[in-house]
Formats: structure tokens, sequence, C-alpha cells
């Protein structure tokens, strides 16, 4: 039988995609990407803001089309959308034979099993159920030679815009001996780069070790033979301690790179949004992160048009911006997504100031980012870089430095001759730049 997978959303998504289809590989299940030759879809959800529901809920219909015609013979939701709106779903969409919600997807076989052995519609959807997946076995589906771990499942913020606690549940850390397994097994089938996600990386094992665990993680980590590179996401910066800092400081195979969401930067729309810093401590923690590691990117993201945001409020964060110089930055316009405190809040603003917002932040920031390129080129540093691909035509490999995070940054383009293979690592010299992209020169053989 053959299985095709629709992942949607964001990295920890993926994970789960890659742990569903593990454990259908281990049940005798064979995959496709071809929508003929399918027997059963499955169709990974997002839900986290309008534009992922919307993608979500046109992929479920399309495929549910392909169900009513009688070419596949099981439809299956999983994930944050599934989660959310199992009541609709189940209802509303007759061709949908399983949902399986956010902590149930190492059922994802069971119910294959079931439909296909003519049981009916089933639903998995209890929020926590006290047991995750064990995650013994994954297929990555990055190309081998990167993948993300994730080190957490849900989140205890409760931030007043967003959804996920109520999709996700709370936050739960996984054990750490099971992550380094995990991570183990990972290398040896070929993965130079790991990248800890989880809604939030830097409370892991609050929970279950009464302390943050992320450096002890971290340390063990490093340990691992094969392993070279280890990037860290998702970093409150309320949470940030120096052990941390210091661990990302000393540990050779870390990336100086830290992805800090901040989401504003006026202290009446931060309290609004039920953040727990001010513009004072973010000033702080950046100049902190900057003077302990002076060679570190950061990365963050805002949201425009939160409600209640006045010019004002906006006109703050276009400083902050602007004096901050991120990196790496992305802006969303906000979402009002129900069952959320954010969405009942009066004052809410219109989207084409919303998207004015937005596009006024990432032009200021997309002056930053070539500036910060041009500067790179300038100073012709070396660099270790990752080998992604290669453009024959052109005889160019396509490459990532330490401060480029896979999908989400820029690319450093290496001109040569050379016989490369993605998943190597070479030092290479930077010569120029083009916008966010760097171009450079090999000057030695692989590095191990």
């Amino acid at each position: 039988m053959n299985v095709l997978f629709v992942s949607l959303g964001c990295d920890k998504n993926l994970v789960d995609s890659e742990v569903m289809l593990g454990t259908l590989a281990e049940r005798g299940y064979s995959f496709t990407n071809d929508e003929e030759q399918a027997d059963v879809i499955v169709v990974n959800t997002c839900c986290f803001i309008n534009d992922a529901k919307e993608e979500s809920i046109q992929n479920i219909l399309q495929m549910a089309e392909l169900k009513k015609a009688g070419k596949i013979r099981a439809l299956i939701v999983t994930g944050c959308l599934a989660q959310r709106y199992q009541d609709e779903i189940r209802e509303e969409i007759a061709e949908v034979d399983a949902v399986l919600g956010t902590a149930s997807i190492d059922r994802i076989a069971d119910a294959v099993d079931e439909i296909l052995a003519g049981k009916g519609r089933n639903y998995f959807t209890e929020l926590s159920s006290g047991r995750e997946s064990s995650r013994s076995r994954r297929i990555v589906t990055t190309g081998g030679h990167f993948a993300y771990l994730k080190i957490a499942e849900g989140c205890d913020k409760h931030c007043t815009y967003c959804i996920i606690p109520k999709v996700r549940g709370s936050y739960r850390s996984v054990p750490m001996e099971r992550l380094l397994t995990e991570a183990s097994e990972l290398v040896e089938n070929g993965v130079r780069e790991l990248i800890l996600v989880a809604q939030e990386t830097t409370l892991y094992g609050m929970d279950l070790y009464g302390t943050k665990s992320l450096p002890l993680l971290l340390r063990r980590l490093c340990k691992i033979s094969g392993l070279r590179w280890i990037r860290i996401l998702y970093c409150y910066p309320e949470e940030i301690t120096d052990e941390l800092i210091t661990v990302i400081k000393t540990q050779e195979k870390i990336c100086h790179y830290l992805d800090l969401p901040i989401q504003h930067a006026s202290n009446r729309i931060l309290k609004r949004m039920g953040r727990k810093t001010s513009k004072e401590d973010l000033r702080k923690i950046i100049a902190k992160l900057r003077e302990e590691i002076p060679d570190i990117c950061l990365r963050t993201t805002l949201i425009t048009g939160f409600p209640g945001e006045t010019q004002d409020d906006y006109e703050q964060l276009y400083r902050f911006v602007n004096e901050a110089e991120f990196d790496r930055l992305g802006v969303f316009t906000y979402s009002a997504e129900e069952g959320t405190p954010a969405a009942l809040m009066e004052d809410q603003i219109p989207e084409e100031t919303k998207a004015r917002r937005r596009d006024e932040l990432m032009a200021l920031q997309q002056a930053i980012a070539f500036e910060k390129a041009e500067d790179m080129a300038a100073q012709k540093p070396t660099l270790d870089a990752f080998i992604e691909g290669r453009l024959p035509e052109e005889n160019v490999y396509i490459a990532r430095t330490y401060k480029d995070a896979p999908e989400v940054d820029g690319f450093l383009f290496l001109h040569t001759d050379r016989e490369l293979m993605s998943g190597d690592f070479v030092r290479a010299v930077v010569t120029g730049s083009n916008e966010y992209d760097l171009i450079g020169e090999i000057c030695n053989e692989l590095t191990e």
C-alpha cells in the first residue's frame, strides 16, 4: 500500500511527519509523491495563523475530491488543525476517515490499518495522554545531512495571540536520554547538523528535572562523534541564562546563531501580548549576547498590527529594529485566532495598516541585511561552509555558513571545479555579496 504525505507548517510539524513516516514504514507501508499512485493520503496540518489554516483546509478539500472519486482508499488528517477543529472536520468532510491530534501521531499506523480493514472512521484527539511517540524511528525528509531535533512539545507561555497551548498542550520536555539516542541514530545515518526546535527551547527540562537543562543537553550532544553543527531555534529572550551563553560560546560544535522571537518592542504592546520582556530587557540581552559572543548571528520575528497598536507603538518598533540591526528578521501581520484573548480585544487594526507596517519593517531590514552582507564581503572572512547542493549549469555549489539556518536564511555560492557532495564541509573565503546571499571561493579541501 502506498501512502502520500502532505506536511504543512513549521519544522516542529515536519518532525511529526517524519515520525509518522517511520511508524508507517515499520508497519510495511511504502510511500509515493504521486497522487495517482497513492492508496492512502495523510495531510499533516497547521493552524498557527489564518493563512496556514486556509492552506491546510484547501489541501484537505483537494484530497477529499480524490477520495470522493474513488482514487484513494483512505484520507487521514493530522496535526494542529485536526486537533483544533476535529468536530468540524468530522461533521463537514465525510471523506476524512481519521483525525489524529497532536499527541496521537504514534497511532498513525493503527489508524491506517483499521480504515483499510473496513472498521470505519476513527478519531484520536486526546490533547495529552501522558505518552508521546517513542520516536524510535524517523524517515528524514530534509535531504539526510541536517535534521530537526524536537526537544519538547507544547507551551506554557499563553501569549494572548497564540493558539498553540490549546492545540499542543502544556510544555512537555522529551527525556534527555531519548533525545541523545535519537540524535546518535540521526548522525549514524548521515546527519551532520542538528537543529534544536520546540515551541520554546530555553525552558527544556524544567518539567522533568526542575531546572533549565538545555545547557546540559547541548554539552552531551556535543560529544556525539560525527556531528558537526548544532543550531538552536526558538529561544525566548527572558529565559536565556548566563550558563546557556557560556555553553554556546565555548562548545565548538554549537553555531554562534540564536533565534529569539521578540514579537514587538513597545512595552505597552508587549504587555498586551502577554510577553514577559520589556524593551529594556531586550536591549540588555541583545547587548550581552553580542558582548559575550561578538560574531553571533541573531534572528528574530515580529508581529505588526496587534490590537491597539498605535502609530507611536509601531514607530517604537521601527526605531528598535533600526537600532538593534538584527542579522536575520521576519515579520508577520497579526492574525486574529478564535479562542485567543487577543481576538476579543478592541481596537483591531485594519489589514492594510498591518501590511503597510510589515512592508516598511521588511524594507528597513532588507537595507540592514544587504549592508551586513556587503560588510562581510569587504572583510573577506574564512568560514566553514556546509554544502547543500549544486547548480551544474553554472558550476556553482550552494552552501550555508553558521549564520544561515535552512529554509529561512540565505546562501553562500561557491564557484569551484572540485567534486563535492551534499553534507560536505569546506573552508571558504567570502569574496562578494548579492543582496541577502554571499559569494565565495573554497580555500582548502574538505574539513572533518
